[in-house]
């Protein structure tokens, strides 16, 4: 018995010790706390808003009264977050609308533009957070290779058709959600698609290096218009990303308790977008990345100006908005 409770003592130190060097305990994020009335009357859009990091941004909005739009693929799990965060905001809340929306389709994209046109006299915030991470190899509505689709050419083409509404609606912020795993991107020119070969965490990585180029592109066409765009890496949170990577039955539960140990919480990972969203003192500031709400230096392949240009190009013809 003694043996056996010293194998187990050694192994499992072994594996705390694993734990801490592939995921060293982040520097803990101050929670914000912003006046009641921060964003009373400012229309806000989140995809993704039903989950993660995306449904604590919605709380917390609603909580300083904004109007929270939580654009979402599933409504069944957005009503369910909307009752929810409707629940903990308080009796001087904002406004919660719920639409459809999947990255996944361009048809669909396009539908809730319309819609949000339609209906929307404004818009002060949209927060381009919703994404998939390490799928198996799957395919969009339109073809594209599923990360890159959703997480670069849906949020592209999302934001691409709001252009015009937040433009009027100007000063207004566009927020970008991208990861620090854009160091171990490249842009494949060649196979956007990843057709030839399919590596889920190289394309992973590489739509997150979309978006830092992206937001890179898209704030030097929006200079001068009152729009400005910030992207944001969030750091190692515990959220429902990650359901697609397969840890070993007898791993789980000491993944489980080093989650617990070294990864934010959704609330935690939620800083740094409302600190874009909500702060004073990112006023007029654009084309920057922020983690932990500070300005964050990119790796120059995410500073590289034509490339952005390059991939802009390549997806403006891939979501059909230019031959």
């Amino acid at each position: 018995m003694s043996a056996a409770v010293l194998i187990a003592a050694v192994v499992g130190g072994g594996v705390l010790l694993l734990m801490r060097r592939l995921f060293p305990r982040q520097k803990v994020t101050k929670l914000l706390r912003y006046p009641v009335d921060t964003m009373r009357g400012k229309t806000v859009i989140v995809t993704g808003a039903n989950s993660g990091i995306g449904k604590a941004i919605a709380g917390e909005l609603l909580k300083v009264q904004a109007r929270v739009i939580m654009a979402c693929r599933d409504l069944r799990g957005a009503e369910e977050a909307a009752q929810e965060i409707k629940k903990q905001a308080g009796p001087e809340q904002g406004e919660v609308v719920i639409k459809h929306l999947d990255l996944a389709s361009l048809r669909s994209v396009r539908k809730f533009c319309d819609e949000i046109k339609d209906e929307e006299s404004k818009i002060d915030v949209l927060i381009n957070n919703a994404g998939v991470y390490q799928c198996p190899y799957t395919k969009t509505e339109d073809g594209f290779e599923m990360q890159f689709g959703v997480n670069h050419l849906g949020h592209f083409l999302l934001t691409h058709l709001l252009l015009d509404i937040l433009k009027t609606s100007a000063p207004s912020r566009i927020i970008v959600v991208s990861s620090k795993l854009y160091k171990y991107g490249q842009i494949n020119f060649d196979d956007l698609n990843s057709e030839n070969n399919y590596d889920k965490a190289a394309c992973y990585s590489q739509s997150k290096l979309a978006n830092l180029l992206f937001t890179l592109e898209l704030a030097r066409q929006l200079e001068g218009t009152g729009v400005t765009v910030n992207a944001l890496t969030p750091g190692i949170v515990r959220t429902r990303l990650g359901r697609h990577v397969q840890i070993p039955l007898l791993a789980k539960p000491l993944f489980h308790l080093a989650s617990l140990a070294f990864f934010k919480s959704p609330l935690e990972g939620a800083q740094t977008p409302l600190y874009l969203a909500c702060s004073t003192e990112v006023e007029g500031v654009s084309g920057k990345c922020f983690a932990n709400c500070k300005e964050e230096e990119l790796m120059p392949k995410a500073t590289d100006g034509q490339a952005a240009k390059k991939l802009w190009d390549i997806s403006m013809r891939m979501v059909g908005l230019a031959d």
